[in-house]
């Protein structure tokens, strides 16, 4: 049976089978939750670990930004959203989510792929031979050696690099492909066969419970990065590195493998979900007058669009794309998700490194900071607005006046984000140029692929020993390693020393009101989120529910994952948009309210007039009775 294929009636025809599990919608809610958490499992993970593979295979910060946004950036992903979210309304939605989700799983194995077809992970050989420690330090300069060096580096670039980044490439093209259908099926369907008052409700549970997805995907990446890359391929007494060792490249492939399996795992479900299933009955509970509007009942398309034949559903696909893209209420909040989905991808593929520098941590305590704590402040602020939407019933424009406050009151707490920061480590050679920091090295033979950074004792950071002139170390098997006799940061006539890893700048301590204030950032601007799904949902004719859904998430991956940067713009522009639909929205209602008691007075007029002609009528009679 196709996805194309015309289903039963739901109601008295369709088979036994379906009447049970598959014909709940909670059941479906369930579902659907488990699916786009191991879905958004795999976008956290990918962005966790996206330090790791950059390290690893060397790439740059451009690079592998755009490996991180591929899946939802490319050209294809993106005009292919638009044309199967058209299709919503005279398709098996279940079973495409299914397909749609097995095909995202092939692409996440193979991300995991340049792992097993890569050899192993060189690092610099001195730290794992204490035999061979002097090729670290500071030797006479070999003209031979560096050319050597080199001719290394370059080839190792040339048969990694080059090699494995188009399989990355690839895996995110298939994973963006895959998911295409489940987030506009996924929400287009649960609406279409929820009652209409736990509607937003469902909605809310199931954007909070898709939020814990990157939060367990930074928190898998947390754990899995504790692992040495090459844990599959040698024996753990062979590894010599530590994980505070800025040279050290956790087991990145290994959270791929099993977000990979739970993804194709919760697609199976789909195959047994019937197209359409009976309308969720609840027992009648008062609603507010004004929650009419927003709640008000939408009944599913799919009997309409099932009588028109194929054609004619392809030939309405333009008036179907001016009827969406003309209401103003529609573009304002999607390009205010839009913004706020910016400001959120650029977090959340940026934080954990901006932590993990700034603040002097591991990488594995930056992707963990990420999943315990901004993460869930972002999911507990989600199922509030949905519950918030549920009580207070409110109507569309009230939602837009909802959305415009918590914006606002975000900015409020983001803005002193700006000013929580530790000055920027003095390294030498890239921000700190200096006539003696870069002489003190010159007469060493220094490998230009070496990399093992240490702190001079000047409190300037250096690539390795060998760049800040080091000749000797004292007592190799020490944590830090102290090396003496440097070149760099001389003092008087004493000669300078580094102690091994980065320099510390002091102000870890930092960290701690940093992440309040951002996860009460993240907390107050989910609010939005939910409430401002359902105006979509709410302003739109039913059958284009999916479409307008399509939509959305195109701009998402067209502009949402774009602009990586500058992201206090990017919570002002949702602020602005959310602030236009409000003024529009108050606008048409005063011109409702204008129009409704103009033709009230119009109608009072008339009916005077009617009683004055009648009393007209009845006076004349009665002076022709007197007349005579």
């Amino acid at each position: 049976m196709t996805v194309f294929e015309p289903q039963p009636n739901p109601e008295g025809t369709r088979p036994q089978r379906f009447k049970g599990l598959f014909n709940n919608i909670k059941f479906f809610v369930l579902c659907h939750g488990m699916l786009q958490l191991s879905q958004l499992l795999v976008s956290g993970y990918l962005k966790g670990s996206i330090t790791t593979i950059e390290k690893r295979y060397g790439f740059s910060s451009s690079k592998s930004g755009l490996l991180a946004a591929f899946n939802e950036a490319s050209v294809g992903n993106t005009v292919l959203i638009v044309f199967v979210s058209f299709f919503g309304s005279h398709v098996h939605r279940p079973r495409c989510i299914g397909i749609g989700a097995m095909i995202a799983s092939m692409g996440v194995f193979l991300i995991a792929l340049p792992h097993f077809i890569s050899d192993q992970y060189n690092y610099t050989e001195s730290n794992s031979n204490s035999a061979d420690n002097n090729s670290e330090l500071c030797q006479a300069h070999n003209l031979f050696l560096e050319v050597k060096s080199n001719r290394t580096c370059n080839q190792e670039e040339n048969s990694t690099h080059y090699e494995v980044y188009p399989i990355l490439l690839l895996g995110q093209l298939l994973l963006g492909i895959g998911g295409v259908p489940i987030q506009p099926f996924g929400i287009s369907y649960i609406d279409d066969f929820a009652e209409k008052k736990n509607s937003p409700f469902y909605l809310g549970i199931l954007f909070a419970v898709t939020v814990i997805g990157p939060a367990f995907g930074y928190i898998l990446s947390s754990v899995v990065l504790r692992l040495f890359v090459d844990i599959d391929k040698m024996n753990s007494g062979d590894i010599n590195l530590k994980n505070e060792d800025p040279r050290w490249v956790g087991a990145w492939w290994l959270g791929f493998l099993i977000a990979a399996t739970l993804l194709f795992l919760t697609s199976l479900p789909y195959l047994f979900f019937p197209r359409k299933m009976s309308r969720e009955e609840v027992e009648d509970a008062p609603v507010e007058p004004s929650s009419e509007k927003m709640m008000e009942d939408r009944n599913p398309t799919s009997d309409q669009t099932e009588e028109a034949s194929f054609i004619e559903f392809l030939k309405s696909f333009p008036k179907v794309v001016l009827r969406t893209l003309r209401t103003p209420i529609f573009l304002l909040v999607v390009f205010a998700q839009v913004n706020l989905a910016a400001m959120v991808a650029g977090l959340a593929t940026f934080m954990g490194k901006f932590i993990e520098k700034q603040f002097a941590q591991t990488a594995s305590f930056s992707n963990m900071m990420m999943g315990t704590v901004n993460i869930p402040s972002a999911m507990l602020g989600i199922m509030a607005g949905g519950v918030i939407l549920r009580k207070l019933g409110l109507t569309v424009r009230s939602s837009a006046a909802m959305c415009t406050i918590v914006v606002l009151v975000s900015i409020m707490f983001a803005i002193p984000l700006l000013f929580i920061g530790c000055p920027t480590q003095q390294i030498s050679g890239v921000n700190y140029i200096e006539s003696s920091s870069q002489q003190c090295s010159q007469a060493c033979s220094c490998s230009s692929e070496a990399f093992n950074p240490v702190c001079g004792s000047d409190g300037v950071e250096f690539r390795s020993p060998c760049h800040a002139g080091c000749k000797s170390v004292v007592n190799i098997s020490a944590t830090p390693r102290n090396y003496t006799d440097c070149g760099c940061g001389v003092s008087g006539y004493s000669p300078g020393f580094a102690l091994g890893g980065p320099c510390n700048n002091g102000c870890r301590n930092r960290l701690i009101p940093f992440m309040i204030l951002s996860s009460l950032t993240c907390f107050v601007a989910s609010l939005s989120h939910t409430t401002s799904f359902m105006m979509i949902l709410r302003t739109v004719i039913p059958e284009d529910k999916s479409f307008a859904l399509g939509i959305q998430f195109m701009l998402f991956r067209v502009l949402g994952n774009k602009f990586l940067g500058l992201q206090i713009f990017f919570i002002f522009g949702g602020f602005v948009c959310f602030l236009l639909s409000f003024m529009v929205l108050r606008r048409t209602d005063s011109s409702q309210q204008n129009q409704a008691i103009a033709t009230q007075t119009k109608n009072n007029r008339l009916q005077e007039l009617k009683e004055a002609k009648q009393m007209m009528r009845n006076s004349n009679g009665h002076c022709s009775e007197k007349g005579p």
